[in-house]
């Protein structure tokens, strides 16, 4: 069975959260919350939210723990972007953009051999 959790309009830039979010794909969940609590970004912390939150869901629907549960499916999606210009050299506008993302976590049961 799947349990899921996701996170939406986060102010992190997709392209950020990518990488470490690519690490935890097919681990042990407890393996991927451990590594995210030793990793010191600030960035890590609603990966780690919503790892926990989709762990919450296994275990309110099915009684699961976290070491019985894998990562099968963890995506980041990019949400709108803010877009304002801010002041440049001689009077200009440079435009910037602000980036949102969604994060989707889908766990699954251990397959015992």
């Amino acid at each position: 069975m799947q349990f899921g959790a996701s996170a939406k309009y986060l102010r992190y830039s997709p392209y950020k959260l990518r990488p470490l979010v690519d690490v935890l794909r097919g681990k042990n969940v407890e393996y991927a919350l451990n590594w995210l609590s030793t990793c010191s970004l600030k960035k890590v912390v609603p990966i780690k939210k919503v790892i926990e939150s989709a762990v919450a869901n296994a275990k309110n629907l099915q009684n699961l723990e976290a070491e019985a549960l894998w990562i099968s499916k963890i995506f980041v999606d990019q949400g709108p972007s803010y877009r304002y210009f801010s002041p440049g050299a001689m009077g200009r506008a440079n435009p910037r953009t602000k980036r949102l993302s969604h994060i989707s976590v889908i766990l699954e049961k251990k397959q015992e051999a």
